[in-house]
């Protein structure tokens, strides 16, 4: 299966644990599917849903310094110059990622200094390395991004299947959803989409729906006690992906039918 889905949202909205458990529902699904999640929000904390121990400090591949030395031929944090601008990336997902449950947890990281769009060793790996995952994997790949889609560039929108942005019932999270969504279509992804979350009844349901025309929904989550528990212990939520709600299962499943 070769599925590449981006999500995003504004802060708080529940991303970053849509991400997490959507993962580990495909990988549970079907066990011979290979599935990597991509942290590439600067707050990382996609371990934690995954289940990934957090107690051995996780290097993000921007901080990655004598790699990158190694493959851009330029020391990070240097500007300017001469270096690599198609750097060796595909040994990367697999040398320093880490697996729980048939997910594989890659930590991107950010760019320090010189802005998102600066030319530097770092971005040039992350960039790259992207491009690797979204362009060349055969699998799925699922990429918890920041507000926007910084990683994300022309060259690898055409393969993106979908890019989920997630909203909560309310005016914040819909005007970020529409700065999102011009993000998307300024580099090209033509399926974007909206996930509900968090949804407490069907008045929820229609704010979201009437609030929010012409784009297309993908679906609702509830809210879930489990989730807040979870949080409170510092556990990753459903520990038996078997239980998570049907709602959650279904939208899966509408996800899996992307793939290519």
């Amino acid at each position: 299966m070769s599925l590449k889905l981006a999500i995003g949202g504004k802060g708080g909205v529940g991303k970053t644990t849509i991400t997490s458990l959507i993962a580990r529902c495909i990988a549970a699904l079907d066990k011979d599917t290979k599935v990597i999640a991509i942290d590439a929000d600067p707050v990382a904390n996609l371990a934690a849903g995954l289940g990934i121990d957090e107690s051995k400090p996780i290097t993000p591949v921007s901080e990655l310094s004598d790699l990158i030395a190694e493959r851009t031929g330029a020391q990070p944090g240097t500007m300017g110059g001469f270096f690599t601008l198609n750097p060796k990336v595909d040994d990367i997902p697999d040398r320093f990622s880490i697996e729980k449950d048939g997910v594989k947890l890659l930590v991107m990281g950010t760019v320090q200094q010189g802005g998102s769009g600066c030319i530097c060793p770092e971005s040039t790996i992350l960039k790259a390395l992207m491009n690797h995952l979204v362009l060349a994997r055969n699998e799925v790949v699922i990429m918890d991004m920041e507000a926007g889609v910084e990683h994300l560039g022309r060259a690898t929108s055409g393969s993106v299947d979908a890019l989920i942005v997630v909203v909560n019932p309310g005016k914040r999270s819909r005007v970020a959803a529409d700065k999102i969504r011009k993000l998307g279509q300024d580099i090209g992804i033509k399926n974007i989409v909206v996930l509900g979350n968090r949804v407490k009844s069907e008045e929820d349901r229609q704010l979201i729906k009437d609030s929010m025309p012409g784009y297309q929904i993908l679906g609702f989550i509830p809210e879930m006690d489990e989730i807040v528990t979870s949080d409170r212990n510092g556990t990753r939520p459903f520990d038996d992906i078997n239980q998570i709600p049907e709602e959650l299962k279904d939208i899966t499943k509408k996800l899996i039918k992307l793939s290519s």
